[in-house]
């Protein structure tokens, strides 16, 4: 009797908390994603232009390394079961490295790059109300 207490308040439990994620989580609307996003604090810009092209200017998309100007094209991918992002596929080699970078939507104003999932954002931009 008590096995089956326990089991029912467990599902109950797991259930409320998927529940609960599922509703935190900001679902992202791709045609509002073209356009400028800011840091004021370190001076980057990133442009998302609605024919998938992007270009960044002092970004930094990791705490290993400095800031770099870069540009390609950008592609918006539904996971299933985990988070939403934005793959940038950077030109001829940009960041020095061969693919892409991940740039995760923050609700529907700021995107931001993060290269440690334990650590905090590296670099949070939002978007810019005109170019």
């Amino acid at each position: 009797m008590i096995r089956g207490k326990r089991g029912r308040w467990l599902v109950t439990a797991l259930t409320a908390a998927a529940v609960f994620i599922s509703g935190c989580t900001d679902s992202v609307d791709t045609d509002e994603l073209p356009g400028v996003y800011r840091n004021e604090a370190t001076g980057g810009k990133l442009r998302l232009e609605s024919d998938g092209t992007f270009s960044a200017t002092d970004v930094s998309t990791d705490r290993s390394s400095g800031s770099a100007d870069f540009s390609g094209r950008w592609e918006f991918v539904e996971s299933q079961g985990a988070s939403d992002f934005i793959y940038l596929t950077v030109d001829d080699g940009g960041l020095g490295r061969i693919g892409g970078v991940q740039l995760w939507p923050k609700g529907p104003k700021s995107v931001y790059f993060q290269d440690d999932p334990d650590e905090p954002p590296a670099l949070v931009l939002t978007k810019a109300s005109a170019p």
